[in-house]
């Protein structure tokens, strides 16, 4: 998954920087993994890393990300065992080749030492490898002090997404079904259906503006009744044509507080969030909350398959619409729009089904 690099700055003059450096550009510190630096200009334009092992063919996305960012020389890092590694690194170097890019460095890490595909000197690179310690080295320490964070590996940057629980799970628990039951009441007592969801859209989307404005954490009574609100498609896509990057911190809250039906819609916003952002790192994590929640949503998954391919968010958002023109390409409301919340109540709220 991509990640934009380019500010802060860290100075690399060794393979023991490059690996130093490596947890604080993507967000921690990786295992059973392969890293892909991509330079321009002497500069790292992208970081991408991949599980391991991976099938054959997963790095084909990196020969239009040559060519689209411009990129002058790759460093491949690999962590692992050689088995798993190696493979991995072979085939990097190889679609490196076909994409007409120098490999400036391929190295595998395990265990506190590095060795390198690339040199075969005995001088400067023994066979046992050679040591490193990336937690005292002065990378580690100019990351630090510019306020860039590496935690401990992958699962650690999980848990900042995962759901709240205790007393907070609790009181939502509580907030959403209350939100629930209000809005059942509501529609079982319209005369008119099209004109009850009419009227929901337009107050759906007057929470929306004012939690997007508010700058601070939602009650838990607004929260549950905005994700309710987010669940029909054209208030989720008036908060994607919004998007922002002060919003980030909302979307991040709500995917934590929500029950698990309405997660969907604020995850893959932060999912978008992160990514415009260059930290493709926790857009993969948001968007695997969402698919966790529902295999299906499709916005997910059109997300997903772009990180995958490790495409520009500004592909994506340079395309987007403007709320008139949702407006215009949707048109007037109607019952048919609440139908992803109608079926989410009977998965909040069993009695609502």
């Amino acid at each position: 998954m991509t990640t934009n690099t380019s500010e802060p700055c860290l100075t690399l003059t060794s393979p023991a920087d490059i690996l130093a450096a490596v947890p604080y550009l993507v967000g921690f510190h990786p295992a059973d993994s392969l890293i892909v630096i991509g330079l321009a200009d002497g500069q790292a334009k992208v970081a991408a890393r991949w599980g391991l092992p991976f099938p054959p063919g997963t790095l084909e996305p990196l020969v239009p990300l040559v060519a689209r960012e411009e990129l002058a020389q790759i460093v491949v890092i690999g962590y692992g065992p050689g088995e798993r590694v190696t493979p991995a690194v072979d085939e990097a170097r190889a679609v490196a080749a076909r994409a007409g890019v120098e490999v400036a460095e391929a190295m595998r890490a395990e265990d506190g030492r590095y060795w390198s595909y690339v040199c075969d000197s005995p001088r400067c690179c023994p066979p046992e490898g050679t040591p490193y310690d990336p937690m005292s080295s002065r990378v580690a320490a100019e990351a630090t002090v510019r306020g860039m964070v590496a935690l401990p590996d992958r699962q650690a940057l999980e848990r900042t997404l995962a759901p709240v629980t205790g007393s907070v799970r609790t009181a939502m628990r509580r907030a959403t079904s209350e939100a629930v039951a209000d809005l059942t009441a509501a529609l079982a007592a319209a005369p008119d259906p099209d004109v009850f969801a009419r009227r929901f859209v337009t107050d759906g989307l007057a929470r929306l503006h004012a939690a997007l404005d508010a700058g601070s954490r939602l009650s838990d009574a607004d929260a549950s009744r905005l994700g309710l609100d987010l669940t029909v498609i054209r208030v989720r896509d008036e908060a994607w044509t919004l998007m922002d990057d002060s919003h980030a911190a909302l979307w991040e809250d709500l995917t934590r507080r929500l029950e698990p039906p309405y997660v969907p819609p604020v995850a893959t916003l932060l999912a978008m969030a992160a990514w415009r952002a260059g930290d493709s790192i926790t857009a993969t994590i948001a968007l695997e909350r969402a698919l966790t929640a529902d295999p299906h949503y499709s916005m997910a998954n059109l997300l997903m398959h772009a990180l995958q391919n490790l495409l520009s968010p500004g592909m994506v958002s340079a395309r987007l619409p403007t709320p008139a023109e949702l407006d215009t390409a949707m048109g007037e409301a109607h019952i048919g729009w609440l139908v992803p919340l109608l079926g989410c109540l009977g998965e909040s709220d069993p009695a609502c089904a």
